[in-house]
């Protein structure tokens, strides 16, 4: 293997801890010479939850960004090219340079980094943080709109909405029971460790995954959480993944800034709810997420991370 191919190789296993919807990580990567090609799985798409694939789309770009955060942290230069169809996107090396301290410090955070679903504290993000986290969210390619006091509250009515839109589809319950729950000795879903005992309260409802965790929920009712609306400027494939390359940038810095970050998918799931989202963007822009930035209680002991499918079973290296 050539050093160019194993450096993509490496930069696909660390695409690996990236997040995904209910980590069903549906993606595929193939080193060829020297380009990385990232495909999509159908099947570890959510087929009831996510039938146009919007979410798998936004789990590929986040795992799409890990990988290049793990190249420009070792030093390669590359390209994308993002075609429309099969492969979703192509990386070329195109070279060497220092690594940047950002993406050094980017790459110590995908370790790090998890989904914690806990009630966050009354302590509130400070401006200077969440102004930081706007601008990384461009620098992505999405842009992130933070919602005022009247806004959280029309947040929190769409979430209640979806929920109980979600809740009465039969089909849609099952699925997520595929997904969530137990040990997940496959490598993918959402186990019981990771997940409140009870659903949280807060302004904003969490997911109701219909199922029992382990964690403690925690104290309070996470008053000093901001919530904000990802979103970008279209609504086609092309889109969607580099909606998920700025997630996966905001949610790097969120960490590198002890910042909490919980995804809040269910209102774009649902058509109507999708469309109050776009509302509380003033219709300019098209919401990708809702999304929880809060601050934890530093004295509690972080969740254990997700479970990851095994490296050959997400990467082929084609000589």
């Amino acid at each position: 293997m050539s050093e160019q191919a194993r450096a993509l190789a490496q930069a696909a296993d660390a695409a690996r801890f990236a997040p995904s919807i209910h980590n069903t990580q549906p993606w595929r990567w193939v080193v060829r010479g020297d380009r990385l090609e990232l495909h999509g799985v159908a099947e570890r798409q959510l087929r009831e939850q996510d039938p146009d694939g919007r979410m798998l789309l936004l789990s590929c770009g986040t795992a799409l960004h890990h990988a290049r955060v793990a190249l420009t942290a070792e030093g390669w230069e590359h390209e994308v090219e993002r075609p429309a169809g099969d492969p979703i996107a192509v990386i070329r090396i195109t070279g060497r340079q220092p690594a940047p301290a950002e993406a050094t410090r980017h790459f110590q955070m995908l370790r790090v980094r998890r989904t914690d679903r806990r009630i966050v504290t009354d302590e509130t993000v400070p401006e200077e943080t969440l102004r930081h986290l706007v601008t990384e969210t461009e620098q992505g390619g999405a842009a992130l709109h933070l919602l005022g006091a009247d806004q959280v509250l029309e947040l929190a009515a769409a979430v209640d909405r979806a929920q109980k839109a979600e809740d009465t589809d039969e089909r849609l319950r099952a699925e997520l029971a595929t997904w969530v729950g137990g040990e997940r000795p496959d490598g993918t879903g959402i186990p019981a460790s990771v997940l409140p005992e009870e659903v949280p309260l807060s302004t904003v409802a969490e997911r109701d995954f219909q199922t029992s965790g382990t964690l403690k929920a925690g104290e309070g009712h996470g008053r000093g959480a901001a919530y904000g609306v990802l979103y970008g400027t279209g609504d086609e494939a092309a889109d969607w993944l580099r909606g998920g390359e700025a997630l996966s940038r905001l949610w790097l810095a969120a960490t590198e800034k002890a910042v909490n970050l919980l995804p809040l998918s269910g209102p774009v799931e649902i058509p109507f709810t999708r469309h109050e989202l776009r509302r509380m963007l003033g219709g300019i822009g098209h919401p990708f997420l809702a999304l929880r930035l809060g601050v934890l209680d530093p004295a509690e002991s972080a969740p254990p991370h997700t479970p990851r499918l095994d490296t050959d079973q997400v990467i082929e290296v084609v000589a």
